[in-house]
C-alpha cells in the first residue's frame, strides 16, 4: 500500500513544472494529402453515416411514441 501511495506522490511531482525550464510548444507538421477525396468517397461516408445514425435518430425522434403501450 504505501508503495502504491509514493507511486502516486512521484507522478504528481512529475507533473510540477520545475523552475527556470521554459516549455515551448512542439508543433505537429504536415504535408497535404497525396490524393485528393474524390465524390465517391464522400458520396460513401455520407451513406455510412447515414446507416449508422440513421436508424439510432428515428427512434429517438420517436421515442415518446414507443414508450406508450396501446
Amino acid at each position: 500500500m504505501h508503495g502504491l501511495f509514493a507511486g502516486l506522490l512521484k507522478a504528481g511531482r512529475a507533473l510540477v513544472p520545475r523552475p527556470g525550464v521554459q516549455q515551448r510548444a512542439n508543433y505537429i507538421r504536415g504535408k497535404p494529402p497525396k490524393d485528393k477525396i474524390g465524390a465517391e468517397s464522400v458520396f460513401v461516408l455520407m451513406v455510412m453515416t447515414l446507416a449508422i445514425l440513421g436508424p439510432s435518430g428515428w427512434i429517438l425522434a420517436h421515442l415518446d411514441r414507443y414508450r406508450t403501450r396501446d
